[in-house]
């Protein structure tokens, strides 16, 4: 195992000079624009119905919202640059005007698409594949001073699920989490979340095995971010389909809380915080 690179303990994030606080968990709502997205009620289509959706997410107690153009489900076929540019600069833009309150997530792995996110009125980036899709991911958070969400992947979307294999799944993810930390620490980024990658390279087994041991993480100090919502990590074991999916989408957010996570991302807002609440109501 790598050795580890600890950044300074952090339960807050610092957006444009305000801190948010982690230490009561918070929810991520998808914004998703791609039309090949795995759940296909998420798929958003115009201006009008971004703000909408927004809008309702905000309502329901969602602090962030991750907006996305590139879908990254298992064999998911490349976007061009342009194009996920084409989709997701004009949504920032008018989020960020019409709802100055929120706290925009740019869902990319690539520095031109986090840079130009950024500049349009986003506020963090969150890359599945910790700057190793792109080299100048690092380079591009470090100028730019914006908290940066992390994750875990073996592969990549397109490769990610043919035959994924670890020699133990927690401690290749700590591993490669740690490596990716002591280059990213050398660029003078401050604000760090982590994420385990579920589905992104695993088998069901791996990603039951990490949920499991999620509570291992906190050896980085750092917040955790996890993202089941609808994923075949509930379905097919439940086998069901996405749309059917939220109660056991619901079942792995309590779970993953009770084991330290600090924010999670999902479609269903309202029925996460519920979660965050119930969650937070335990004594002892």
């Amino acid at each position: 195992m790598a050795e580890i690179n600890f950044f300074e303990a952090k339960h807050t994030l610092n957006i444009k000079g305000k801190l948010v606080d982690l230490s009561m968990p918070k929810v991520m709502a998808i914004l998703n624009l791609t039309p090949d997205s795995f759940y296909s009620d998420s798929r958003t289509k115009s201006i009008d119905e971004a703000l909408t959706k927004t809008e309702q997410f905000l309502k329901e107690g969602a602090t962030f919202i991750d907006i996305g153009g590139y879908s990254t489900r298992p064999g998911a076929d490349d976007v061009a640059v342009g194009e996920e540019l084409k989709r997701i600069l004009p949504i920032v833009e008018n989020i960020a005007l019409k709802f100055p309150e929120a706290i925009i997530s740019v869902d990319t792995f690539r520095a031109e698409v986090a840079e130009q996110g950024i500049k349009a009125g986003a506020h963090l980036i969150n890359d599945i594949s910790a700057g190793t899709l792109d080299e100048a991911m690092f380079e591009t958070v470090g100028n730019l001073q914006v908290p940066y969400i992390m994750m875990h992947i073996q592969g990549t979307p397109k490769t990610m699920q043919q035959n994924p294999v670890y020699d133990d799944v927690l401690v290749d993810v700590i591993d490669f989490l740690a490596q990716r930390l002591a280059l990213l620490k050398t660029f003078n980024v401050h604000d760090v979340i982590l994420d385990p990658g579920f589905g992104f390279g695993k088998t069901l087994e791996h990603n039951f095995t990490l949920l499991n041991r999620l509570a291992d993480l906190k050896l980085f100090d750092l917040p955790l971010v996890v993202g089941f919502s609808r994923k075949g990590m509930v379905y097919k074991t439940l086998e069901t389909t996405a749309d059917n999916a939220l109660n056991g989408t619901t079942v792995l957010n309590t779970i993953a809380l009770t084991k330290g996570a600090k924010i999670l991302r999902v479609h269903d807002v309202k029925e996460a915080m519920e979660v965050v609440k119930l969650v937070g109501s335990l004594v002892g």
